[in-house]
């Protein structure tokens, strides 16, 4: 597995593929078809590592081929039938990845099928296997270990310390560098939740030259946890304006930089947008083609209750000119966060 950027060495449990510095995209490296794990077992209970796992082995598979068929269900409702006929050879040839989740939910007789299938697997076919790892399904995950299957660990964070290397490898696997201090002082900030700090960090190499010390967090998220623009976000994207303008005006009275609070206006925006873009389906089913996590996409359609496609366009414009203003120096960014509050909640409502 040479190059297989899932690696166990790291503290969030699965490190994903390095960033091609000049292009920001995802390097496969040499990913060969020989290279590719025919059976993956994601073993844990941390749903942003699983979906990473799951995103980072379509995104191998894909670089083999282009055109591979990706499927995606849930053990419990599978039957052995469907999954004999889901696992065959193809008619037609090309690879195929099947998604399994919820593999501590496979009833005896489709573990049964599996462990079978598993001591001699397609090898145009990968199979990854999302399982909690706890007791329930426990003899069915031991099988496919000892059938050889590639594990991947997506355990939660429990420790302290697993929590700051866990920062401090978002930092790095976006082409950053961030000190150990930096990353106590988000932890500290942004709390620890996992979803919340990939996103913390995210925005901070976004708005920084990469190199983050105590000073870049300090910066942007100095203040209470539950005024982050996520908040600010949130609230705006279901039309909630009183709430929105009353975290907005307690972010900026205790210091948190209108940046990412612009910034996450501006994702929530675009997340609702793509989401709703996608039509209907399962988060599970819609995370690898949006590459987006299950969690996020599930928010979204929440929040897309509501909105237009005219409403939506009018949004985007709105947000696109609160980044301009905040970015570009206008002399009142509280001004134009507040806004842009506004602006996007009337086009939920679909004044003009």
């Amino acid at each position: 597995m040479s190059g297989f950027a899932l690696s166990a060495g790291s503290a969030s449990g699965v490190r994903m593929t390095r960033l091609d510095p000049a292009t920001g995209r995802a390097n496969m490296g040499g990913v060969t078809a020989a290279s590719l794990a025919p059976i993956l077992l994601v073993l844990g209970d941390e749903e942003l590592l699983a979906t990473r796992a799951v995103a980072e082995a379509v995104a191998r598979v894909r670089s083999v081929d282009p055109g591979v068929d990706v499927r995606e269900y849930q053990a419990g409702s599978l039957t052995v039938g469907e999954i004999a006929e889901m696992l065959s050879p193809s008619l037609f040839g090309g690879r195929r990845v099947l998604v399994l989740r919820s593999g501590q939910d496979a009833r005896k007789d489709l573990a049964g099928a599996l462990l079978a299938y598993a001591k001699n697997p397609d090898p145009e076919v990968q199979l990854v296997v999302l399982h909690l790892g706890g007791a329930k399904g426990k003899a069915f995950a031991d099988g496919l270990k000892a059938a050889g299957a590639t594990v991947v660990p997506v355990a939660k964070l429990k420790g302290h310390r697993d929590r700051v290397a866990f920062v401090r490898d978002e930092i790095r696997r976006a082409g950053g560098k961030c000190t150990e201090d930096a990353a106590e002082a988000l932890l500290a900030a942004v709390g620890n939740d996992l979803r919340e700090l990939a996103a913390a960090c995210s925005q901070l190499i976004a708005d920084t030259d990469g190199r983050i010390g105590a000073d870049t967090v300090a910066r942007y998220y100095r203040g209470r946890v539950e005024v982050t623009g996520f908040t600010v976000a949130d609230a705006t994207m279901v039309g909630d304006v009183p709430a929105a303008l009353e975290a907005l005006r307690w972010a900026l009275h205790v210091g948190v930089d209108p940046v990412p609070i612009a910034d996450a206006l501006a994702d929530g925006v675009r997340t609702v947008a793509r989401v709703a873009s996608a039509g209907r389906g399962s988060p599970y089913q819609l995370a690898s083609s949006l590459g987006m996590p299950a969690w996020k996409i599930e928010r979204a359609q929440r929040q897309g209750r509501g909105w237009t496609p005219e409403g939506l366009v009018r949004a985007m414009r709105a947000a696109a000119e609160c980044n301009a203003a905040v970015k570009g120096g206008a002399d009142d960014r509280a001004y134009a966060l507040e806004r842009a509050v506004f602006s996007v909640a009337a086009a939920r409502q679909g004044a003009r």
